[in-house]
């Protein structure tokens, strides 16, 4: 597999005026987590509006469902439901979610999420660190339990530094 994008993807997303958070791990990530992801997570407005545009990115990038042969690309159906779907692109994996942790849709997750600005300039929202570890707990796959003790040991050197400043 080629380099995966991550940052680009993101990009592209914030120019196409996609209303999505970033999860999973790749939030984790843009709040300094040491760790390493193989896709990037997002979940979007499912919104009519919103999934058109979300459908012009992901045409633009050859999103295709990842380990189905047929190379089936998503539609509108596809993206206004609470499902996940799971892509590749030729920037690397995409997982567009309908919800996480059990129901929580891209209106849910706005509250707890926190507007960054990545290396390019793009604005994007991310699942605060706490409303992470929340997920995760929550979900509580053997992966997720996993990564529990970085995430909370990183949101607690974040909030060591920031009482020193």
């Amino acid at each position: 597999m080629a380099q995966a994008r991550f940052a680009e993807i993101l990009g592209r997303l914030a120019a196409g005026e996609v209303d999505f958070v970033v999860v999973g791990m790749t939030a984790g990530i843009l709040h300094g987590v040491p760790i390493t992801t193989l896709d990037l997570d997002i979940v979007h407005a499912r919104a009519p509006d919103n999934v058109v545009r979300l459908l012009r990115v992901l045409h633009a990038l050859d999103a295709t469902y990842r380990h189905d042969a047929r190379r089936l690309r998503p539609q509108e159906s596809h993206l206004t439901g609470a499902g996940h779907q799971l892509l590749t692109t030729s920037l690397g994996d995409l997982d567009c979610l309908g919800t996480i942790a059990g129901d929580r849709g891209y209106e849910d997750l706005l509250p707890d999420s926190v507007a960054l600005e990545l290396a390019d300039g793009a604005r994007v929202r991310v699942l605060s660190l706490p409303a992470l570890i929340a997920a995760k707990e929550r979900t509580a796959r053997p992966k997720d339990l996993a990564v529990l003790p970085v995430l909370r040991a990183t949101l607690d050197e974040l909030n060591r530094h920031a009482s020193e400043t």
